[in-house]
């Protein structure tokens, strides 16, 4: 802490200081500040008062973000617990995203990056060419964090360069920790939505031999709500998904997660590749146009479970036909997206469907927490 806040404060010890700051911040929440629910978090903008920024070594009277977890079903690979480990280091090489200022229990204290999210700004439409050159410009700036620096991966995280390693791990990972797990509430709706009992394990079957790649840094959920537009460029935020891997995964979950054209997809992929072998790291994109379609294939194929349970989860205890009908549309789209991944002879019709939510929704229809994507 700065000695003159030192001299100010009353002689405190580090977790009795963060105790008292944890109790201002709660006492501020659903006050005037901006509130913003993601799928694993719930962001409160409040402004910091003398008091509390000198509890919590930070400037005062500006405005700063504390996050607050949802508590949430397990959907996603989270590899290290804490965001905060991975933004000590992320924040070293990208000044842009925002500081983590305080850790306290579950809860954190990040900068506040001013600016206009991109799904505010354009939460559906076309992608220019000039965020596109920003977007391969950030994965490069990511690609040259340090992995060294990083904290360290899970025991049995595959070898740097395993790309096949790396593709099956997320692999057993949906089949072992989202789709198993998951089966005796939502077993039933996946069955009569037509997902294959055996999807992911055919799946591994039928995608092998992938080009090894040296593994970086993988933020792995740069969607729209997760860049904010500023003048002088973009911000990524939240990298509580961050993994180390094949960078691959990545381009592949930014292309589906922002939602480019067919058109856009092909010009971003060639901006990727340029921005890359311009900075001499052409070997990530070793495999590229034999590769990509595996991670685009993997990405529609995992995240069938995921909307699945969100369409079910989302039906009011209460629900009318207006719920099951959006609910209905939710599944086919998915179940349409993930047909050529899984292999799908036929997708169920739109009324088999919405009749599989109506009997999951009769047996099931219960508070829960909400699904991560």
């Amino acid at each position: 802490m700065d000695p003159l806040i030192s001299a100010i404060m009353p002689p405190l010890s580090h977790g009795a200081r963060w105790s008292l700051a944890q109790r201002r911040l709660e006492r501020k929440l659903g006050g005037s500040g901006e509130v913003f629910k993601g799928h694993h978090n719930t962001n409160y903008v409040l402004r910091v008062g003398l008091v509390l920024a000198l509890l919590l070594g930070v400037m005062p009277f500006v405005r700063y973000k504390y996050r607050v977890p949802l508590k949430t079903v397990e959907v996603v690979p989270r590899i290290w617990p804490r965001e905060a480990d991975v933004l000590e280091v992320v924040c070293r090489y990208l000044r842009e995203v925002p500081r983590c200022f305080a850790v306290l229990g579950d809860r954190s204290v990040h900068r506040y990056r001013r600016g206009k999210p991109l799904s505010v700004r354009n939460p559906d439409g076309g992608i220019d060419e000039k965020l596109m050159r920003e977007f391969a410009a950030f994965f490069v700036r990511t690609a040259k964090v340090p992995v060294e620096e990083l904290p360290p991966p899970p025991e049995d995280w595959p070898a740097n360069g395993d790309s096949d390693g790396f593709l099956h791990w997320l692999v057993d990972f949906t089949e072992q920790r989202v789709h198993q797990p998951n089966r005796r509430r939502f077993g039933q709706l996946f069955d009569a939505v037509g997902i294959p009992r055996d999807a992911m394990a055919t799946f591994k079957e039928n995608h092998r031999d992938l080009a090894p790649r040296p593994f970086v840094l993988l933020h792995t959920d740069v969607h729209r709500a997760n860049v904010v537009v500023r003048r002088h460029g973009i911000s990524v935020i939240d990298w509580e998904l961050a993994i180390y891997g094949d960078p691959l995964h990545e381009l592949a979950t930014h292309i589906v997660r922002i939602g480019y054209t067919k058109a856009e997809q092909q010009r971003f992929v060639s901006l990727w590749a340029e921005a890359l072998q311009e900075v001499d790291r052409g070997k990530l994109t070793a495999g590229l146009h034999k590769d990509l379609g595996t991670y685009l294939a993997f990405e529609y194929a995992q995240s069938v479970f995921t909307d699945v349970m969100r369409a079910a989860l989302s039906l009011p205890v209460d629900a009318g036909e207006q719920h099951f009908l959006a609910a209905g549309e939710r599944v086919s789209l998915a179940m349409e997206r993930a047909r050529e991944s899984l292999k799908l002879d036929d997708v169920p019709v739109p009324e088999k469907l919405v009749q599989a939510l109506r009997e999951w929704h009769s047996l099931f229809a219960t508070p829960t927490p909400a699904i991560v994507l």
